[in-house]
């Protein structure tokens, strides 16, 4: 007994090693650390600055944010009550990327950890396995704003499901308690906790009772997450202002682009909830079930079979959500549109890894050279997932001080000499984000959501541009969170770094609008050929070697 504690104690031990190697860029490097752009560095990073330095956290639910789109509502960042915000509010934005990083991987381990020792791969004998699994499952590149809304559902599943069983501490109703402080209920718990509904009733249906802790315990979870996520509840049960989302259409996809849009994510998956599954796992899955029915294991495997389909009508699920024959039930019910159901394919990290853990198990007992085949497997996972390191697989986009280019900026706002409060700004070729966290107020953004009057307002500034490039009026129109200044030229590019040679030529913009606005700077990415024909002129071009862009500040006329 004692030999096993030891060498339990050792593999934990080795796994938190190689997470705090795998963390060690984002601590050792931090502003030159190359991290992840889309939904990171674009958005989520800048808006926590923002939000820390608005004065706002704490703002009433009806407050706005002056600094983006001449007040976004405050309601639009969030909860102040995550933990993420405050790290961000205590800490420089890199030393609380990287805890929050941390924290994140450590949960997750140890929630895989216990999950599969508890429930589902229980025994000394699988101690490998179960570690190994955990390990690989921690190491996935999850959206870093995400935090514990797919990473943390192992631990809380843990919890519930010894709930279920009867055998709840105090220890399983903490996780439930504390999980809503660092997860988000629409990037993950809304599904999970549908979910665990999901259990609870086939229990009833199978005559297994009513189990009321198990049932109270999802309705606790739920109004602790209810109350951590109030804006996000007011917003979407009482406000009666329209905003972007209510122009948001899914369904548009014929039936066979949804078919290979299911095949797509089912072995690629989806870059929310990146799982890096296709080179081992599947194939590791696929050999299990050819065990499983050779063998006619079936009742004997049964987790490991459910598994296994679910993860596929999970996909299946996601990419049929977007297909067109939803519509006439999205015309009946706009919830449809505004809230996206998809998502329950956030759910597949866990099922993915669960199953890959089950997987080498079944593969573990034919055997001992395929015993030895499993543990290499998992070992083989770990090394790919190793390469998938944000430092690795980020390393030719800007680094975060390049990104950022706060010097950039910084003279910017010295050479215009005024109050930031006194102008707005928009930008050509370079997210908005960019400015927004150097203090800038603009006119432009990148949110989840803002008022629809203000989308109608923005798309007259570049209504021309739109009429050019079906891309982009699609792009605008039937989303529009990225409320940005396109152009029929660049269309989606929006990352145009300083070695670029290309020129804006025959631009079309509202500049009239955009004064009305409040808009008296453009900091383009690229010079504009036609600057005068839209009433613009360039005062200055502004370089920097720790910038990734090239300004050209244009001011109106």
């Amino acid at each position: 007994m004692y030999t096993e504690i030891k060498k339990e104690r050792r593999l934990i031990l080795f796994a938190l090693l190689v997470l705090a190697i795998y963390l060690s860029p984002l601590f050792i490097l931090q502003e030159n650390a190359h991290i992840r752009v889309h939904d990171n560095l674009d958005s989520n990073l800048a808006w926590y600055k923002v939000l820390a330095e608005s004065g706002e956290m704490f703002g009433a639910l009806e407050s706005t944010i002056p600094q983006i789109i001449n007040g976004v509502p405050r309601n639009t960042f969030g909860t102040e009550y995550s933990i993420i915000v405050w790290l961000h509010a205590f800490f420089p934005t890199m030393i609380a990327y990287g805890i929050s990083q941390a924290l994140t991987r450590v949960v997750a381990f140890f929630g895989m950890y216990l999950l599969l020792k508890r429930h589902f791969l229980p025994g000394n004998q699988w101690l490998f396995l179960q570690v190994a699994t955990a390990l690989a499952f921690a190491l996935t590149p999850f959206w870093p704003s995400g935090m514990l809304s797919t990473l943390g559902m192992p631990l809380a599943l843990w919890a519930f499901l010894s709930i279920r069983k009867g055998e709840g501490t105090a220890k399983d109703y903490m996780v439930l308690t504390l999980m809503p402080f660092y997860a988000s209920i629409v990037l993950g718990f809304f599904f999970f906790l549908s979910a665990m509904g999901i259990l609870w009733l086939v229990d009833v249906i199978r005559g297994r009772g009513w189990n009321l802790r198990f049932f109270l315990a999802i309705a606790y979870m739920t109004v602790v997450f209810m109350l951590v996520e109030y804006r996000l509840v007011y917003s979407f049960l009482f406000s009666t202002e329209p905003n972007s989302r209510d122009e948001y259409f899914h369904a548009s996809l014929p039936f066979w682009r949804a078919v290979r849009l299911t095949l797509k994510n089912y072995v690629l998956g989806h870059t929310h909830v990146m799982t890096v599954h296709g080179l081992i796992i599947l194939p590791v899955t696929f050999i299990a079930i050819y065990f499983v029915c050779n063998k006619k294991l079936w009742k004997q495997e049964r987790l490991f079979v459910f598994f296994f389909i679910l993860n596929f009508l999970l996909s299946l699920w996601y990419a049929f959500w977007f297909y067109k024959g939803w519509l006439p039930l999205t015309k009946i019910f706009h919830f449809m549109d505004t809230f996206n159901f998809a998502r329950y394919h956030f759910l597949r990290p866990m099922v993915i890894y669960v199953d890959f853990a089950l997987a080498l198990m079944i593969i573990s007992r034919q055997g001992l050279s395929w015993s030895k085949t499993a543990k290499g497997l998992a070992v083989l996972q770990l090394l790919i997932l190793g390469l998938f390191n944000e430092e690795i697989i980020y390393h030719k986009k800007p680094t975060v001080k390049e990104f950022y280019a706060v010097e950039l900026f910084e003279d910017v706002k010295r050479h215009i000499g005024l109050e930031q409060r006194d102008y707005r700004v928009a930008s050509i070729g370079i997210h908005p984000a960019v400015s927004q966290y150097n203090g800038f107020y603009t006119i432009d953004t990148y949110n989840n959501f803002y008022p629809l009057a203000y989308k109608h307002q923005f798309r007259k500034l570049i209504e021309k541009e739109l009429e050019k490039n079906n891309t982009i009026r699609k792009y605008f129109d039937t989303w529009g969170g990225r409320c940005y200044i396109f152009t029929a030229q660049l269309g989606k590019r929006y990352m145009i770094k300083k070695d670029s040679k290309r020129q804006l030529k025959d631009f079309q913009f509202n500049t009239e609008v955009f004064k009305e606005m409040g808009g008296r700077y453009i900091f383009s990415a690229i010079p504009i050929n036609n600057a005068e024909e839209n009433r613009l002129s360039l005062e200055k071009v502004f370089e920097s070697k720790s910038a990734a862009w090239k300004i050209y500040l244009y001011k109106t006329l």
